[in-house]
């Protein structure tokens, strides 16, 4: 074997500083492109928290409408959950569900509730197309980035 050619043999042995900060390069991007993708499926599916406990609760509230002389509670504890008040963390802690809006029936106006779920979590706050859940006696699903933008069929609900 000629000189030259063990020299050729040594050279393409590894990479080079060049090909390796190629690679780096290469991967950085793809890691900067992914990871938002990632972070925002896992918001959605993080959403499934607040859907479920805003359904629950609802159907908690039927179930004592029927049972208690055809009014609904404001207080979680009435409804089975280990809670003082009108709010809870629910699920895996990504959300908050409170109750509103329950006045007592009377002969011209039927008793009501509303209830909403609000994020707990930074990265869960990050998630503003779907920031807020609300449900209430009547069975209207909305869903939005605000109280005042929420909206009634929001896909939200079906994501």
């Amino acid at each position: 074997m000629s000189p030259s050619s063990k020299c050729r043999l040594m050279r393409s042995a590894g990479f080079s500083l060049i090909e390796l900060m190629i690679a780096v390069a290469i991967a950085g991007i793809l890691l900067a492109i992914a990871i938002p993708g990632y972070n925002s499926y896992v918001r959605q599916s993080r959403r499934n928290d607040a859907r479920s406990a805003l359904l629950d609760l609802a159907g908690r509230q039927e179930r004592y409408y029927n049972t208690n002389g055809n009014q609904y509670t404001c207080t979680l504890s009435n409804l089975g959950y280990n809670a003082t008040g009108s709010s809870t963390v629910v699920g895996n802690g990504y959300y908050s569900v409170s109750l509103a809006t329950c006045p007592a029936s009377t002969a011209t106006t039927p008793s009501t509730y509303s209830i909403t779920a609000t994020p707990n979590t930074t990265d869960q706050k990050k998630d503003t197309a779907c920031l807020y859940f609300y449900i209430d006696n009547t069975g209207t699903q909305m869903a939005g980035n605000s109280a005042v933008a929420a909206v009634t069929g929001s896909p939200c609900w079906s994501q």
